[in-house]
């Protein structure tokens, strides 16, 4: 695998894009887009740049120009000074190499001042263009320059309306004025926009014979062998996202980012792109319905639908695309449960092993998404997976979301744990894993191996994984009771992490208040300073451990959260805390008055309503990202949370997921359910 460049400097990395070598002209120009936001000389790289992107001898000259309009979109000066470089780019746009006119084509509508010649330009450069890629690049170029300089925009629109409806233009170009028309008239779609697409959607179809296999599985070149299969399967998956397999996919994204929220619209375009017959198209369309559904709020059930046909297909890569996005969006996934069962169940567990990579990939995200939907039928393939040791993290991955099947899938699962090397650093992530599976089934015969395994993390340092099966004990509660001789030990460990985890593990395994309350409490009042803490022995952690550790102020304050998390569970009998937790709640950062406040109320209940229910909304109101928990304690307060009210009702009415914090479908599809039980309880 290529390590870089000797010269890191601007002009090392000008003169690599002549480099011999195609690795160090990727590497250095991944590291010049890299460095467009930052690097204070590109600009002073320009002339160098232009000299290498007109000479016919340097190789890669596209990706040169690309670089150049990259950096004139993200650099103001940059753009100004390519400005004045403007007949350059026009000449560079009429090039011989079609890769060179692909990438200069959106520089005739980014840096061009003269609106009216501009246009000209891009309007005759048109029908010299035999590549629908290049042609829809034009027009796009043209709503860039209608959008920068409006002086153009009325007679580039009433030219899209031309060319829209011109029978002798192609397909590609006719659907690419409709949709740049609307785009450079965004608050104003017009009714018929989404009809105009579908139709002509429609008429590329009916025309479109059967396209040719999906491409190859992606590959993993340049992986090191000692890379967890885990990392390397997201490496995989981020390959295909990338992958762009149709000249109209960027289009039409355009469509669906102009669309927004319009569920009903955008799954009727979506729909015609799913019927087309060439693979490429349905590819990209399944990737699109993902990012629709992930991203916004709505009835999305006609649209799971859809892609339950898809797995079904009989190219591998799109019964594998198809159903990894149902599995991605299975809170709502519900509708494809049959067509799922139906593929897992015909070909049958074997097919987890299958020799053939694609027909491999297909089963096993079939499989996983079925799991996801708490589905038995699953568990024959997760069995084999397991028993074969193929592929088998991913179905410990899986296994976790099968309780019904826990006394088949919990052993094996526990004695993977049980013959994990807990010294290399490449086995940590399936360690956590198996872990977090154990703990969700919570079959009670594993704890002796998840026992075991705190003892052996113990030897050779693993604070992280101590903390994770410190963790998956407190799940099992009094079940988890024959591991308190590992537990307790690890109270007084040095490491901040552990020695929160302990203290929450003991509170739910032994319930010994006498023993955990007073150490909860005085880590509502941490230390102030080094010399105050307890001297304990116990492995020190790394990451995000050691990371929570750094400034004072943040070691202070995870240590409170660690506390309350512990407090709110043992509730009235911790009725010690209440004076410090009403002083917590009634400032500083949300992530700490949130759970300040929760466990607030689990100890203090009624009497400390109002000031429970003022640090939420306020928190909720500063930041989004808190809006689960907050939610999560006003279900439990019952009546009176009636002062939320409005804030609930506010959150259901956002379109988008996520819109004012951070976070995923799950969380979001939990979020809404949560706010409709707290508004329906309280007689809304």
């Amino acid at each position: 695998m290529f390590n870089g460049l000797h010269d890191p400097s601007l002009p090392g990395l000008l003169t690599a894009l002549r480099s011999a070598d195609p690795s160090e002209r990727d590497e250095a120009l991944t590291r010049l887009h890299r460095a467009v936001h930052v690097h204070p000389d590109t600009i002073a790289g320009l002339p160098f740049l232009f000299t290498m992107a007109t000479d016919p001898a340097t190789p890669d000259r596209a990706a040169i120009v690309a670089l150049l309009v990259d950096i004139g979109r993200e650099i103001d000066d940059a753009a100004a000074a390519l400005r004045e470089r403007a007949a350059t780019f026009a000449a560079l746009a009429a090039d011989p190499d079609v890769r060179v006119r692909r990438a200069a084509i959106p520089a005739l509508g980014l840096f061009r001042d003269d609106a009216q010649q501009a246009a000209v330009l891009l309007r005759e450069r048109l029908p010299a263009e035999p590549g629908a890629a290049e042609r829809i690049l034009i027009v796009e170029a043209l709503a860039t320059l209608a959008l920068r300089l409006p002086a153009a925009a009325d007679d580039i629109l009433l030219w899209f309306g031309r060319l829209a409806g011109d029978p002798a233009a192609d397909l590609s170009t006719r659907l690419a004025a409709v949709i740049h028309r609307a785009r450079c008239t965004p608050g104003r779609i017009s009714d018929d926009l989404v009809p105009a697409v579908i139709s002509l959607l429609w008429t590329i179809t009916s025309l479109t014979p059967p396209g040719a296999p999906s491409p190859g599985d992606a590959t993993l070149a340049g992986l090191d062998d000692g890379v967890p299969p885990e990392i390397a399967a997201a490496f995989a998956d981020l390959e295909r996202l990338q992958r762009v397999h149709a000249p109209t996919t960027g289009l039409l994204r355009t469509l669906h980012d102009l669309l927004g929220g319009r569920i009903i619209e955008r799954t009727a375009v979506l729909a015609e792109q799913l019927r087309s017959p060439d693979t490429g198209w349905r590819l990209d369309a399944i990737r699109m319905s993902g990012d629709l559904m992930t991203r916004w709020r709505g009835d999305h059930a006609d649209l799971i639908r859809l892609l339950a046909r898809q797995v079904a297909d009989d190219d591998p890569e799109v019964a594998a695309a198809a159903a990894a996005v149902l599995g991605s969006c299975h809170p709502i996934a519900s509708p494809a449960r049959e067509a799922l069962a139906a593929r897992v169940v015909a070909l049958g567990p074997r097919e987890w092993a299958a020799p053939q990579p694609r027909l491999r990939r297909a089963h096993q995200e079939a499989v996983v998404a079925l799991a996801r939907l708490g589905d038995d039928r699953a568990a024959p393939s997760l069995f084999t997976a397991l028993t074969a040791d193929v592929d088998a993290w991913r179905a410990v991955e899986a296994a976790r979301f099968l309780p019904g099947a826990s006394d088949l899938l919990a052993p094996l699962v526990a004695d993977r744990l049980s013959r994990a090397d807990h010294s290399r650093d490449r086995d940590e992530m399936g360690i956590h894993a198996m872990l977090t599976t154990l703990s969700m089934l919570g079959e009670p015969g594993t704890v002796p191996a998840i026992a075991a395994a705190l003892t052996a993390a113990v030897r050779h340092g693993r604070a992280g994984t101590i903390t994770a099966v410190l963790t998956a004990l407190a799940s099992f509660g009094p079940l988890a009771e024959s591991a308190l001789a590992d537990i307790r030990p690890l109270i007084d460990s040095t490491d901040a992490e552990v020695r929160h985890a302990a203290l929450a593990a003991l509170s739910t395994v032994s319930r010994d208040l006498d023993e955990i309350l007073p150490r909860l409490l005085a880590l509502l009042d941490p230390p102030t300073s080094p010399s105050e803490a307890p001297v304990f022995s116990g492995p020190r952690s790394s990451g995000p451990a050691a990371a929570a550790e750094g400034p004072p102020g943040d070691a202070d304050m995870a240590a409170v959260r660690a506390a309350v998390d512990v407090l709110k569970v043992i509730g009235p009998p911790a009725a010690a805390a209440v004076p410090r937790l009403r002083e917590l709640v009634g400032g500083g950062r949300e992530w700490v008055r949130v759970p300040c406040a929760a466990a607030l109320w689990e100890i203090g209940g009624e009497p400390e309503a109002p000031v429970v229910i003022e640090a939420l909304l306020s928190a909720w109101q500063r930041n989004g990202c808190v809006a689960d928990p907050v939610v999560a304690c006003l279900r439990r307060m019952g009546p009176s949370a009636r002062p939320a009210l409005p804030h609930l009702i506010a959150e259901l009415a956002q379109s988008r997921r996520g819109d004012g914090g951070i976070t995923d479908i799950e969380a979001d599809e939990r979020l809404q359910r949560a706010c409709r039980n707290v508004i329906a309880h309280l007689g809304q």
